[in-house]
């Protein structure tokens, strides 16, 4: 509502017109200017003699708009199609190396940098959907637009799922019931079907096979990490995903990415792994808590990356081969 005119807006909403004459609010001559303009343009004076609360108007009619649309049955697309990072300052107050990026669905985009860097930082700036009140100055837009106040505020719309490293189970419960809740929680209507998909997912990506009887407490950690990354991309209804480092979380990296792109997440991680940072189609580069420079994933580091997997298959073979107890041989033997 934010970006919208009032032309805009009555063009979409054609009740709030009922809006405004309730409110005896002549908005005729401001079609071209959003709400917020239109209420800047009173003078402190105007303000004084008709008791106008800025904050107020703006906030009821919000509150207008959304109890129309549940009462005439008006479904809007909510999804979030793209995420754009605007610019902000590291830790000296230098401006970042950027104007802003623009990450759309089904995207993957690496975050490098040393640690202590501010990877996590930027992560967390998206998380909370910052608007130039975080430290770094930053601000985040959803749809190319201020973000809804549900996505900072609600907990039944979480815009992001975040995936770290260590994970730990304390709830006695099976895999199955465990999926089973989630499932339930999110008012999914094939409960057993998806839960099959997630199963499935998730062994596809550990090094070692569960099942669902098994309690979530006993998993390794590669194991709890490739459920959750299953759970996360069939189930869970968060659009942007922000991943702090798999390299070492014993699962198949390649395989997790595709897994998450496919259900048109969007996708951050945070990374050391020079096989996981040119598997993005960017990388963010970051240096004393700002970004320093984005950098597209050339053609040249594509052909790259196809020499790093196949030195990563063959260390991976040896570390399953040793799992099984085998004597590891010279590759070209």
């Amino acid at each position: 509502m934010n970006k919208l005119t009032i032309g805009q807006l009555e063009e979409k909403y054609p009740f709030i017109i009922s809006y405004f004459e309730e409110n005896k609010l002549d908005t005729s001559n401001y079609k071209d200017k959003t709400f917020r303009e239109y209420l800047d343009s009173f003078s402190q004076e105007d303000i004084e003699n008709w008791a106008i609360n800025k904050e107020k108007l703006e906030s009821d009619l919000e509150a207008f708009i959304e109890q129309m649309k549940e009462f005439l049955g008006i479904k809007e697309d909510t999804k979030v199609k793209s995420l754009t990072i605007l610019s902000g300052h590291n830790k000296s107050g230098d401006k970042e190396g950027f104007k802003e990026l623009t990450i759309n669905k089904s995207e993957i985009v690496s975050i490098v940098g040393p640690t202590g860097s501010g990877k996590s930082r930027l992560l967390a700036d998206i998380e909370w959907t910052a608007q130039r009140d975080t430290p770094t100055g930053r601000g985040i837009l959803i749809n190319g637009a201020m973000p809804d106040k549900k996505w900072r505020f609600s907990s039944n719309n979480k815009l992001v799922a975040q995936l770290s490293q260590n994970m730990n189970f304390v709830m006695d419960l099976t895999v199955k019931e465990f999926l089973e809740l989630h499932a339930q929680s999110r008012l999914i209507q094939d409960v057993e079907e998806t839960i099959r998909k997630i199963i499935s997912a998730a062994n596809n990506l550990a090094g070692e096979k569960f099942d669902l009887e098994t309690p979530v407490t006993s998993l390794s950690g590669g194991q709890s990490r490739a459920l959750m990354i299953a759970d996360t991309a069939i189930l869970s209804s968060s659009p942007i995903v922000l991943i702090d480092e798999i390299e070492n979380a014993g699962i198949d990296r390649k395989k997790a990415l595709e897994l998450l792109v496919s259900e048109d997440k969007i996708v951050l991680m945070a990374t050391h792994d020079p096989i996981l940072a040119l598997m993005a189609d960017r990388r963010i580069v970051i240096k004393n808590g700002g970004i320093d420079k984005i950098i597209e994933t050339s053609n040249e580091e594509k052909e790259l990356l196809l020499e790093l997997e196949k030195m990563d298959n063959i260390i991976q073979g040896m570390r399953n081969r040793l799992r099984i107890g085998e004597s590891l041989k010279p590759v070209n033997s």
